[in-house]
């Protein structure tokens, strides 16, 4: 199961997980595959805490973290500013009505406003501007073999700034256009995405998508990713030629998940026919589950979700009151999955998880050596 991928970072199996969840980080590095932690939502004071605490709980192992500069959104071009300047900036984008519409479903669903002093900066780190003091921070820490971006090709300059320091960076792709600007900037690898993963996504599903990427992109290692869940999938994407397997809505239902009992009994009960790709809550179309949120944005009295980064700014609200409260959000929480959803029907250890997908792959090439063998 080793690829070269793993000699580069030191890891045992080339078994990639993305969480938001230090904890599932931490213990998917420790069971030898490569733990990345989602650093959208962490401003730099909070990123530095959750890095430290990483490093204090990796041992020697390293770690990943993915960051989120999409390559078009609105508002490039203003963006000579601090952070604190480009959100008001931004704010003067968004419609009042958006406001309005989104307050009425939550009030419509009884889901309890948050406290004022809890609520967050709307505006996230879907940014340049916001993600440039969140590398400055990760690459303080020695431990972190491996940056990836989640949303197009990363500027050049970041590119240099995190390659100078001797970590590898990619972003992921969801068409080979995609992947071979990847390559054309330099990037290290390239996570291929099919439209069955779970959060933003395109249109191709994985099996047509990641061959044509591998052969595009030549000895460029590809990671794939969409619609893994079991180490058979994992098996699969190896023997087309990728180089690892990226995996991220199978963490949403570990004992060490930081998702609320409520909502992750909503992804314990799903099937794969419950996703549905939005662009109600980030403003890009991404795979999450189908409840009474997104079918409020496509109706007839919504009034349009607004491109990235500004929908994200109107939905905040929902998805911090849903964290917060998943009882009375339950009908209209923030719940990005893949389709691999009707797989993830049990409560498992984040190391049992990772032991399971190894024991899978290798059922799984034994069966095909038989066959061969026959």
């Amino acid at each position: 199961m080793r690829t070269e991928i793993c000699d580069r970072l030191g890891i045992e199996f080339p078994i990639f997980a993305f969480s938001h969840c230090r904890d599932v980080v931490a213990a998917v590095s420790n069971a030898g595959g490569l733990g990345v932690l989602g650093a959208v939502a962490f401003d730099p004071d909070e990123l530095e805490v959750e890095l430290k605490w990483l490093d204090e709980h990796v041992g020697d192992r390293p770690y990943g973290v993915d960051i989120v500069i999409p390559s078009k959104y609105e508002g490039m071009g203003i963006e000579d500013m601090t952070p604190e300047q480009l959100e008001a900036e931004m704010t003067k984008l968004v419609p009042n009505e958006h406001r309005v519409f989104a307050a009425k479903v939550l009030a419509d669903h009884g889901v309890p406003e948050m406290p004022e002093e809890d609520k967050r900066h709307e505006l996230l780190n879907w940014t340049a501007v916001g993600a440039a003091p969140q590398v400055d921070v990760i690459l303080q820490h020695p431990k972190v073999k491996l940056i990836a971006n989640a949303l197009g090709t990363p500027p050049a300059e970041f590119i240099t700034q995190i390659q100078d320091a001797g970590v590898l960076v990619g972003a992921l792709c969801g068409s080979v256009k995609h992947a071979l600007r990847h390559k054309d900037a330099g990037l290290d690898f390239v996570v291929c995405q099919g439209t069955e993963g779970g959060g933003h996504c395109g249109e191709i599903a994985s099996i047509v998508l990641w061959p044509q990427v591998i052969d595009a992109v030549g000895d460029l290692p590809v990671l794939a990713a969409g619609g893994i869940g079991d180490g058979r999938q994992v098996a699969a994407a190896l023997a087309m030629g990728a180089a690892g397997a990226w995996t991220g809505s199978l963490w949403l239902t570990v004992e060490e998940a930081d998702v609320p009992p409520a909502q992750m009994q909503t992804y314990i009960d799903a099937s794969s026919h419950d996703t549905v790709r939005s662009r109600s809550f980030t403003g890009k179309p991404c795979r999450m589950l189908r409840n009474d949120w997104t079918d409020a944005w496509e109706g007839e009295s919504s009034p349009g979700p607004l491109p990235m980064p500004l929908q994200m700014m109107v939905a905040l609200d929902a998805v911090q009151r849903g964290h917060r409260y998943p009882e009375a959000a339950k009908d209209v929480n923030f719940n990005p999955v893949g389709q691999v959803v009707g797989q993830m029907n049990r409560v498992e250890r984040t190391s049992q998880v990772v032991q399971r997908l190894v024991e899978e792959y290798v059922d799984a090439c034994d069966r095909l050596n038989r066959l061969n063998a026959g």
